[in-house]
């Protein structure tokens, strides 16, 4: 069962950015801001290192959660998408920032 992604106008700052704040949840972030609706199976073999599918259920929750994607079931598996256009409305540029932050930061490694 899916759990609640709360309404735009409900979604926190301070949930935002405790939940971009782990950097496993902010890798799933970057992969799921290329666009488009991705399995979980598919982000979860994109990370590095390996992460077990009980520990990614509980990234994809606060994720949710927070507010930061959707997550649809589908068939066997659950579809993930960012809330890129939610987030935007509610902390316009937040999400930019941090993603292009994270960017420069991966590419200082």
């Amino acid at each position: 069962m899916i759990g609640q992604h709360p309404p735009t106008e409900q979604i926190v700052l301070e949930n935002v950015l405790a939940a971009l704040g782990n950097p496993i949840r902010l890798a799933i972030t970057r992969i799921l801001a290329e666009g488009g609706e991705h399995p979980c199976g598919a982000v979860g073999l994109r990370l590095e290192p390996p992460i077990s599918k009980s520990t990614l259920t509980h990234h994809w929750r606060v994720l949710r959660d927070s507010g930061v994607i959707w997550q649809q079931p589908a068939g066997r598996e659950n579809l993930l998408s960012l809330r890129r256009q939610d987030l935007d409305d509610r902390y316009p540029g937040l999400l930019d920032a941090i993603l292009g932050g994270a960017r420069a930061d991966t590419s200082r490694t």
